[in-house]
């Protein structure tokens, strides 16, 4: 079911990880940002849609990891986009004759049978230079960084005052980092300024997975994810509820060791981590 968040913005929320599929509304259509997860949730969004009174006209990948780079047949053929580098990384992965195979081992078990693998990934990615998503509708600025994957954008739909933050800013999740990027923690400090620089602006964030926020809530994310990285640039306790004993998902907990670790062996050998 959609929720309606501001004005002509509308919010579905998956079962998996509250994952949040963004639906904008234009003057022809509807801009479909990271639809997802299982096929019944998606065609239950494509029946929400067309209740709407309006086609998909466009759609657009924030980055791209599997769960943000999905489609369905009932969405239509249209334009999905994405950042020059968020197509040109889900496109290496599907270059691999067994990029399926790939893909399938990162997903949930509890969800492998149920995620449409057919359409994954078919991205076009927009130039560099792109500062806006091309289509008839409000005008949605695309702010990109690297921070948590190559590509990564996030979108203010500037006349409604909604920050569509992709995979950071959530109340659920702590920062996953992209550590096989060579300056994780900078790229990730960067990337919250980028959205510092926009937050009186936004009275609604939207991240890709937990809860929406209001606009009091905006720049109070921005600092507890500063302070989870800053916190993980020298292996100190973050003292974040995300991962600690009262974690949203258990194994949270996990995850935040797993990077602790990997960073760890980043500053011990000054490269990748393994």
């Amino acid at each position: 079911m959609l929720k309606q968040v501001a004005e002509g913005v509308h919010v579905h929320e998956s079962e998996f990880i509250q994952s949040n599929s963004v639906v904008v509304q234009g003057r022809a259509g509807v801009l479909l940002i990271d639809p997802g997860i299982t096929r019944d949730e998606m065609a239950t969004l494509a029946n929400d849609v067309r209740e709407l009174g309006q086609p998909v006209v466009a759609g657009f990948s924030t980055h791209p990891h599997w769960d943000h780079v999905l489609w369905h047949a009932s969405f239509g053929v249209v334009p999905r986009y994405g950042t020059a580098r968020c197509a040109a990384s889900i496109r290496d992965v599907l270059s691999n004759a067994d990029w399926m195979a790939r893909v399938a081992e990162g997903l949930p078990p509890e969800y492998a049978e149920e995620v449409p693998m057919d359409l994954l990934g078919f991205i076009t990615g927009l130039p560099a230079e792109t500062t806006q998503v091309p289509w008839d509708g409000p005008d949605v600025r695309i702010i990109e960084h690297q921070a948590h994957a190559t590509g990564h954008a996030a979108l203010l739909i500037e006349e409604r005052g909604v920050l569509v933050a992709g995979d950071m800013l959530s109340d659920i999740l702590m920062p996953f980092l992209d550590l096989r990027a060579a300056n994780p923690i900078e790229d990730y400090l960067d990337a919250l300024r980028l959205f510092e620089d926009v937050a009186d602006d936004v009275d609604v964030v939207i991240p890709g997975h937990g809860s929406v926020g209001e606009a009091d809530q905006v720049r109070a994310r921005i600092e507890q994810d500063r302070a989870y990285v800053e916190t993980m640039s020298d292996g100190g306790d973050p003292g974040d509820f995300r991962v600690g004993p009262s974690a949203p998902l258990e194994w949270l907990a996990d995850v935040h060791k797993w990077q602790v670790q990997e960073l760890a062996h980043k500053r011990e050998h000054g490269g990748t981590p393994e």
